[in-house]
């Protein structure tokens, strides 16, 4: 899947919170992948990097795949096609979210 051309359907816009966790705040788009099901019997979630504005929907290459050691979802980083970043830099950005995960984050 790293490499893949992804539409990501954003539920959950950079500036937005949680729905279920108030103090959860969004730095980046989030959302999910139409037709591609992940684990956990949802569609397969992706945090979208490199976009500085809300969008509704992005296509972009999956640049990395977070795991989860305690968790059976695992989620895909999107960035714009040749944007790249460091595990460090991607870590950073998503840590709101992961840092109540264990995981690694696997890039290309």
């Amino acid at each position: 899947m790293i490499g893949d051309i992804v539409t990501v359907t954003v539920d959950r816009p950079l500036g937005s919170y949680h729905p279920e966790h108030p103090d959860m705040y969004y730095p980046v788009n989030y959302g999910y992948i139409k037709g591609i099901m992940a684990p956990d019997g949802e569609e397969q979630d992706a945090y979208i990097l490199g976009v500085c504005e809300p969008v509704k929907e992005f296509t972009g290459c999956v640049i990395a795949v977070i795991r989860r050691f305690d968790d059976v979802e695992e989620k895909w980083v999107v960035a714009p096609e040749g944007v790249l970043f460091t595990k460090e830099e991607i870590a950073e950005q998503v840590r709101f979210q992961e840092q109540y995960f264990q995981s690694e984050i696997i890039s290309g």
